[in-house]
């Protein structure tokens, strides 16, 4: 979607589509998934559970980083990655806001 084009749009709809940008690819998944189950900042071992190179997984981080679902802080010469649990709040509350509107008693689909 053109830059220009997102202005049609709220900006709670352009914040969600963000989101789910950033996890429409199955390598972001799997980081938010093992993030989700250590529980705490996680610095190199996300590239040990990974079938990629590092530097692929810190392209990844970086996307999800910027869609506020991860963040990272400086340790040493590493960053160690945990997920937003601001954000994280935030993002499940609009995703089940969404899901919620669907009424499947009352839905007529082809």
């Amino acid at each position: 979607m053109g830059l220009t084009k997102t202005d049609s749009f709220t900006n709670k709809q352009n914040e969600m589509a963000a989101v789910m940008k950033a996890l429409a690819h199955p390598a972001r998944i799997a980081i938010v998934e093992h993030l989700l189950k250590v529980n705490n900042c996680v610095c190199g071992d996300i590239v040990d559970v990974l079938p990629l190179a590092q530097p692929t997984v810190s392209q990844h981080l970086k996307e999800l980083k910027n869609a506020g679902i991860i963040k990272g802080e400086i340790e040493g010469t590493s960053i160690c990655y945990c997920i937003d649990p601001d954000n994280w709040q935030k993002f499940q509350k609009t995703i089940n806001a969404l899901f919620s509107k669907y009424n499947i008693q009352k839905a007529k689909c082809c």
